[in-house]
């Protein structure tokens, strides 16, 4: 997507947004506050304290026990995307923004109390979905001569490292919190599919077999969970995750051996790209539509 065509796209969805979040063990949804406009992807930060968001091409940070919303200094990298990561002891940000130059999506490091962006991936597009435990390295969805795979690179940047080269879509990894392992989903089967494999991107394991279009694994912290969005698979093509649809958040252990649906909602493009668990691995963060009339 060029950034001509986002902005088209965001102006599109005359959407209301309303960030929530659902209690895994109850299924009680909360709703935090509610938007006349689109709000994208919410990061819990580790103190508990803030959920970050994107918005119209900037970043967010909402408080929760203020319901105060101040904008993060991003420098020129104002065509953010819903692919944002907070660094694991939480003094830095990393963002996909489209840029200047080309108007492809590149991962760009700013300090979260905000200031000037440092480029990593010299290479587009490239889109944000992991930063490992040890703070080290990001994994990504690139794509790279027509072909969308995972890649990773130091957050220093330099030499990427490619991890998958199946045919169709890889997209949305995240790692586990042990570091060992990075969760992500895929087209290779015909349908979008949860898999997981090593780091360096050995034995990938198909984790989740549904019946349906399933996106974007988000790992809890304590390592137990998985939690992520399936389409219902006649509503979307599997290389789509479209927003304004009826999806589910389901949430499987992180052994694949039980699952359950948390969510029923009107959603999808937006809800749960990046990881959005509290700290305590007890709630998951989300946002849910409704289009105006």
């Amino acid at each position: 997507m060029d950034i001509d065509r986002l902005h088209e796209w965001l102006a599109e969805r005359d959407s209301y947004s309303i960030l929530e979040t659902v209690d895994i063990a109850t299924g009680e949804r909360t709703i935090l506050h509610e938007f006349d406009y689109v709000i994208e992807a919410p990061n819990w930060t580790r103190d508990g304290r803030y959920l970050v968001y994107n918005a119209n091409g900037r970043i967010y940070r909402y408080e929760l026990a203020t319901d105060d919303i101040q904008e993060i200094d991003t420098g020129f990298a104002i065509d953010c995307n819903n692919d944002h990561v907070l660094s694991p002891d939480n003094s830095e940000l990393a963002v996909s923004h489209f840029t200047n130059e080309d108007a492809t999506s590149r991962i760009y490091i700013v300090p979260f109390v905000g200031g000037a962006p440092r480029l990593v991936t010299d290479k587009g597009p490239s889109y944000l979905h992991g930063w490992s435990p040890d703070g080290e390295r990001l994994a990504y969805c690139a794509e790279r001569d027509g072909q969308y795979d995972i890649y990773s690179i130091a957050v220093d940047g330099g030499a990427e490292t490619q991890l998958t080269d199946e045919a169709g879509l890889d997209d949305g990894p995240e790692y586990d919190p042990s570091g060992q392992y990075i969760w992500f989903n895929s087209t290779r089967t015909g349908l979008m599919q949860i898999w997981r494999m090593r780091v360096d991107g050995s034995e990938q394991t198909h984790m989740v077999k549904e019946d349906a279009n399933c996106w974007f694994p988000h790992v809890s912290p304590d390592g137990k969970w998985v939690v992520y969005i399936a389409y219902d698979k006649d509503d979307v093509d599997a290389g789509d995750h479209p927003p304004n649809k009826q999806v589910e958040l389901r949430l499987i252990s992180a052994d694949g051996s039980t699952s359950k649906t948390l969510v029923k909602l009107f959603g999808g493009q937006g809800t749960i790209n990046v990881n959005s668990w509290s700290p305590d691995s007890r709630n998951v963060a989300f946002v849910s539509y409704r289009l105006k009339e």
